[in-house]
């Protein structure tokens, strides 16, 4: 059966990829969580550009400046190999923006960016905001809880996955091909 594969899939970037500090604007705190390299690196192999999509609030309330922010994000990058993508919201909860997650803004910008049809990616998180985005921006999402994941965003999440590598298994599963529309005639 062959696997239908993703056009892209981005990541939330603090408590998916990377431990969440919160406002972090040191790049010696930064940490993976466990196994999110092996993750990263089976959908590169697979050749599937990886991005991030990452509401970053505290750009917005002072509390890191944009060069903290790249430090950061340079970081991450060091510990987890390259993205294709990096799709960053500086802006507060009240600035309204349509890139805040859950809004379809940062999803809908890297998909543009990669030359991809948003509704051909996936996205994982670790919150509903994540999947909310996903969902808004027409894709598919998959939700890896941690202890911060409200069970109401469990419950509300069409796709669960324990971890990054079970979300990955989840992605590269083999799916049936597309199956031949009902009005569709073979030839005799």
């Amino acid at each position: 059966m062959p696997a239908r594969r993703p056009a892209a899939v981005l990541f939330d970037r603090d408590g998916t990829l990377v431990e969440d500090v919160p406002y972090n604007a040191d790049p010696g705190r930064v940490r993976p969580v466990p196994g999110a390299r092996r993750a990263l690196d089976r959908l590169r192999r697979a050749g599937i550009p990886v991005g991030v999509v990452t509401n970053q609030s505290g750009v917005a309330r002072g509390l890191l400046t944009p060069d903290a922010l790249e430090d950061v994000n340079r970081r991450v990058e060091e510990l987890l190999g390259p993205f294709a993508v990096w799709a960053v919201c500086p802006h507060g909860e009240d600035d309204r923006c349509a890139c805040r997650k859950p809004a379809p803004g940062l999803v809908l910008h890297a998909a543009a960016v990669l030359g991809v049809d948003a509704r051909d990616c996936v996205v994982v998180g670790d919150i509903g905001r994540d999947v909310g985005a996903a969902r808004a921006a027409g894709a598919r999402g998959i939700l890896v809880p941690t202890p911060v994941t409200l069970p109401e965003e469990v419950a509300a999440a069409s796709e669960v996955a324990a971890d990054l590598a079970a979300a990955v298994d989840l992605i590269l599963r083999p799916v049936p091909a597309e199956t031949v529309r009902a009005d569709t005639e073979e030839p005799a």
